[in-house]
């Protein structure tokens, strides 16, 4: 965030729309809330605790953020709160915005990462059940307790002095503590839900009674200059959660006074104001009207909230899933082509997309909101994690020519660094959502799936994307029929095909729908269903003569070799240095790219262009593969391609 508003917000974890509705069982985030939602829930995402992910690009993935998470020092991440309670500490701070004395303002988001780091563990501990992740972040709970004790009795605690809210609500220039607040209380709610804390609970409400204290002294009109002075992260978001779960009706009333009505009045009018807006601080404060909405009823904030979602999916996307150019939207809606940025596409930002997108699954279970969550999740999230050392993107260029970038392991704790933590630990989440008697199978990841409420257990054993089918086994069942309800992606070609233990089901369904199988099932009962893939091209909306290629969801980048990448230029900045080489145009004479790319033997997933290259041919590969070298995901067509003759 180059000194910019800095945001990121990513916080609480998805959702509670997981709370429970009055009389329904459900093992999900938040499901023993005391408060469940005023609204009717459709589709509940099944708990960490209840998916395991099976050997895949998402597992590996995982494991290397564990192995990440492992390798950080619990005492490193609490030096600067125990600094700030004036407790004794003798611990090297990490470095980035966690370093107290690094470059103005960077020092004032210290404290960041330990609400990242939090949640990390808290989604890590739920889908490893790893007992040194339990036991580090026990020990950070336990220290952070002590630390705001030895505050004061006001419950305020942060790794930063209280003079930082001062300058806030006098609106003098700060950078983001309560940005910084949010992560740190929702780290503790995150581990209140999933490392059955009540200590974590306890210092989130203690923050939250200070909170109150702040901002009571605010009126309406004075806490809107606050907000829009600095970024106040989703504190609305965690605030609605703290009510959720305590059912102390003055935290819901708090978390609406975070409502920001700059970006909220706009939404509700349906009119897009977006432009000039940063990004990663207007995502938050939308998820956290959606969790109002739940919360009360008010069709208003969800009015906003499918908006917004239509608005960034549909005319402020890349086609990767992600958003964002500078860490603001610059152009008006369906304007991409110029939009193609070395600093586009910030992690916060798809990360945050992804949150909202559960929410609204949740609300109505259309394969529209599924559809997304794959796309983002294959190509926004995954691409962003170095293998050979677990290290996250902040942006990810979309600026033909340019490369990738990663943090450095202990030196560069910004923003994305613990959403990277948290998006590589929770993939398991929205594989699978159900209702009262139905399973949505949402994403074809290698996973295995236990619904204890319902005696029902699915295994399903994939290779997706490397070929396209999937094979879904029932591993558990007792009496009673349930309905699988498999998504069937926008993308799928024709030739589609379910199969129940070997026979072919005589239907199929049509893209981004449902094919709806219900039965009573037994244990070891298969079906496979087939998804065929193939190429095609998305153009820019403003400019037809620029396109990306995909595979199925899966968008593929060109190799355009390790043109000028010392490793000093690949781990340690914000994003890539210098300036983007020379790509290849595509003089393509057919809109169907299957006639001039052709796959490579013997590699799955790699395809070369024939023929169309100038000045030479390429190769092309998922862009969630492609590390060490330049890369364009957007290409140039010249002469604009021409449909074939019917």
């Amino acid at each position: 965030m180059k000194q910019k508003r800095s945001v990121f917000i990513f916080g609480l974890l998805f959702l509670a729309v997981l709370a429970v509705r009055p009389g329904h069982s459900d093992d999900t985030l938040f499901a023993s809330a005391k408060v469940g939602p005023k609204v009717e829930i459709q589709a509940f995402p099944f708990s960490l605790k209840n998916v395991r992910l099976l050997d895949g690009p998402f597992k590996q993935a995982m494991e290397h953020d564990l192995k990440y998470m492992l390798s950080l020092e619990p005492d490193r991440l609490l030096q600067m709160f125990r600094q700030t309670a004036g407790l004794p500490t003798s611990a090297k701070p990490y470095g980035g915005w966690e370093d107290p004395l690094g470059r103005a303002p960077s020092g004032e988001l210290r404290g960041h990462s330990i609400g990242h780091y939090l949640s990390a563990c808290a989604f890590m501990y739920a889908t490893t059940g790893d007992a040194k992740i339990r036991a580090n972040a026990d020990y950070v709970v336990a220290e952070l307790a002590k630390c705001q004790t030895a505050l004061g009795p006001s419950g305020f605690l942060s790794a930063y002095p209280e003079e930082f809210f001062d300058r806030v609500f006098s609106v003098r220039r700060v950078w983001a503590p309560f940005y910084t607040l949010h992560k740190i209380m929702a780290g503790l709610v995150d581990w209140h839900e999933y490392g059955a804390s009540t200590q974590a609970l306890d210092i989130a409400e203690n923050i939250a009674r200070w909170v109150k204290s702040r901002a009571d002294k605010s009126d309406e009109n004075h806490m809107e200059i606050v907000l829009n002075h600095t970024e106040q992260g989703g504190m609305n978001e965690v605030l609605t959660n703290l009510y959720s779960i305590t059912g102390k009706p003055e935290y819901l009333a708090l978390a609406r006074r975070f409502d920001e009505s700059h970006y909220t009045v706009p939404l509700s009018e349906h009119r897009d104001q977006l432009k000039g807006e940063h990004v990663n601080s207007f995502i938050p404060n939308v998820i956290g009207a959606a969790r109002e909405y739940e919360m009360t009823g008010d069709p208003g904030l969800c009015a906003i909230a499918e908006y917004f979602w239509k608005q960034v999916t549909g005319t402020r996307s890349y086609v990767t899933g992600g958003t964002s150019n500078g860490e603001s939207w610059q152009a008006d809606p369906y304007i991409i082509s110029t939009e193609l940025g070395k600093d586009s596409h910030e992690s916060c930002c798809t990360y945050n997309m992804l949150k909202l997108t559960r929410h609204l699954f949740s609300w109505e279970p259309k394969a529209e909101y599924a559809d997304y969550y794959e796309r983002a999740l294959f190509n926004g999230i995954l691409p962003t994690q170095e293998p050979a050392t677990a290290m996250m993107m902040y942006y990810v260029p979309m600026m033909p020519g340019m490369f990738k970038t990663f943090m450095t392991p202990f030196d560069s704790f910004w923003c994305c660094t613990g959403t990277g933590m948290e998006n590589h630990a929770k993939y398991g989440d929205s594989i699978y959502f159900h209702d009262r008697d139905s399973v949505f199978v949402n994403l074809f990841i290698a996973s295995e799936l236990k619904w204890p409420e319902r005696g029902f257990g699915l295994r399903q054993e994939t290779k997706f994307p490397e070929e396209g089918l999937t094979t879904l086994i029932v591993t558990a069942a007792k009496p009673g029929e349930i309905a699988l309800r498999i998504r069937i992606p926008w993308w799928v070609g024709k030739g589609g095909s379910v199969m129940i233990n070997g026979r072919k089901i005589d239907a199929f369904a049509a893209p981004s729908s449902y094919f709806i199988l219900k039965r009573s099932w037994r244990k070891g009962d298969r079906i496979e269903v087939v998804l065929p893939m193939g190429l095609r091209l998305e153009r820019t909306p403003d400019n037809v003569n620029i396109a990306a290629v995909l595979y199925g969801p899966i968008v593929l980048a060109g190799e355009l070799g390790p043109v000028g990448l010392p490793e000093d230029k690949i781990f340690g900045p914000y994003g890539p240095e210098g300036d983007s080489i020379a790509v290849p145009k595509l003089a393509v004479k057919d809109a169907d790219p299957s006639t001039w790319i052709k796959p490579v033997a013997g590699k799955p997933l790699t395809f070369r262009t024939e023929g169309v290259g100038v000045p030479e041919d390429v190769t092309l590969v998922p862009f969630y593969k492609l590390f060490g070298q330049r890369y364009t995901v957007y290409w140039d067509l010249k002469p604009e391609p021409k449909k074939k003759e019917s």
